[in-house]
């Protein structure tokens, strides 16, 4: 998983934004913080590096599961961003949902949508941190 400086790369600025969710955050975002590092590491653990065709059903169920915990999370909170993690989420399981109606798109596209989707569901998770992060200092509790 980690052999190419890409995954490296990611894996660090998942690392940084789930530990500013987990200092910085408040409630939802410490639980979106560890929807997310629960979610990649399962993630490791289930995908077939092997299987380059088809539909990755492991990472799937996963990518199914992580949805709905994002849309927990954001019918349960008043903030915006579990909203927007939840509709990239969203669009990572419907890139599954075409492997498994055979529309056959490029792998390379796969793994772009997959991967850009995940970067955009940090950075959501990273601004609703930095929002409560703010909104703590303003009211003097920091």
């Amino acid at each position: 998983m980690f052999d190419t400086i890409y995954s490296q790369v990611g894996a660090a600025v998942g690392v940084v934004v789930v530990a500013f969710a987990f200092l910085k955050g408040d409630e939802p975002e410490r639980v979106g913080g560890a929807v997310y590092a629960l979610a990649a590491l399962a993630a490791l653990l289930v995908q077939d590096d092997a299987g380059l065709y088809g539909p990755q059903w492991g990472l799937m169920a996963v990518d199914v599961v992580t949805l709905a915990a994002w849309a927990a999370l954001a019918w349960k909170s008043r903030r915006s961003w579990p909203v927007w993690a939840s509709a990239l989420q969203s669009l990572i399981v419907m890139t599954h949902v075409l492997t498994l109606v055979d529309v056959r798109p490029p792998i390379v596209a796969f793994y772009a949508v997959i991967n850009l989707a995940n970067y955009g569901v940090l950075l959501a998770l990273a601004l609703g941190a930095a929002h409560a992060w703010r909104d703590r200092r303003a009211l003097g509790l920091e």
